[in-house]
């Protein structure tokens, strides 16, 4: 897939994302060992951005797993098309059939059976084996962490009326959490862990640059100099690099040159998505940000 640690950072930037080398390292091992990989940060840091790039860069189809409170396996495995079996009661029903073993087996045969994500990620694919991006499992809880452990652990499921079904090649594995509760360690063992990072000046000017090359070099570098200072404020929410990428984008379709107080307190919304984080830069406290974040370029 990948020759070499280098030749990550160099292909996943001609996707647009740019990592430094920690990063591209165990995406490399990953990759290299067959290991799932963990990725665990703060909301907004480009943990989810990772799985989309590979699979651009490698050619695999990407499959999401959304988690959310209550998600249970079942869910993020199969489900039966309820609706079409009861067309297909019906029909036989009207037509007079009474093979019941018959109607059964056709029933819950593949033709009925609706494949979730973890399911899909196990089929063949002629172009390898997909990337199957389990995004923000801290939302989930226990069981389904167990669960979860066991299906990775031989990338196989069973569905009681079909048996057992096992990946002829073991999907990509990434795993997002932004650590609103801890992951067990069982399952962190099983995978290759990364903590991502808010990234430093330099390498946020550089992912801005990727991701919004319009925007001018000026805007820009006040743009990131002022989140990275707002970062150190104390929020409920502290804005990640896709709100940076957002606000330079607000900004540029507003034809602002350059950041201002008034500017700033119009386009909060961009950055913050707290009531009370925004309630705290009104007034003279995002002149101040600014001026800091001025002074630190001047500085730099």
């Amino acid at each position: 897939m990948f020759q070499s640690i280098d030749s990550v950072q160099g292909d996943l930037g001609n996707t647009g994302y740019v990592c430094g080398r920690s990063l591209a390292t165990v995406v490399f091992l990953s990759l290299r060992l067959g290991r799932p990989l963990f990725l665990e940060g703060e909301a907004g840091v480009g943990k989810t951005e990772i799985a989309k790039s590979l699979a651009a860069t490698l050619g695999r189809r990407l499959i999401r797993l959304q988690c959310y409170e209550g998600l249970d396996a079942t869910t993020a495995v199969y489900e039966w098309n309820f609706p079409a079996q009861m067309i297909a009661i019906r029909t036989a029903e009207a037509s007079g059939s009474s093979d019941r073993t018959a109607l059964k087996s056709e029933l819950f045969s593949e033709e009925y059976l609706i494949k979730r994500p973890l399911l899909e990620a196990m089929q063949p694919d002629e172009n390898g084996a997909p990337i199957l991006l389990i995004d923000e499992l801290d939302r989930t809880d226990e069981p389904f962490e167990a669960y979860l452990l066991e299906a990775l652990s031989d990338f196989q499921v069973t569905i009681p009326e079909l048996g057992t079904i096992k990946a002829p090649e073991p999907p990509i594995v990434i795993i997002t959490s932004n650590r609103t509760r801890e992951v067990h360690d069982a399952l962190k063992r099983r995978c290759l862990y990364h903590w991502v990072d808010y990234p430093s000046f330099d390498r946020e000017i550089e992912i801005l640059s990727a991701k919004a090359p319009e925007v001018a070099k000026k805007l820009s570098r006040e743009v990131v100099a002022f989140v990275q200072h707002l970062r150190t404020e104390d929020l409920f929410k502290k804005p990640g690099v896709a709100e940076t990428i957002d606000w330079a984008k607000c900004l540029l379709a507003l034809d602002v040159v350059s950041l201002s107080p008034e500017v700033i307190s119009d386009t909060l919304g961009a950055i913050l998505k707290y009531q009370d984080d925004i309630a705290k830069l009104q007034g003279s406290e995002a002149k101040r940000i600014l001026d800091e974040a001025r002074q630190s370029l001047n500085e730099g």
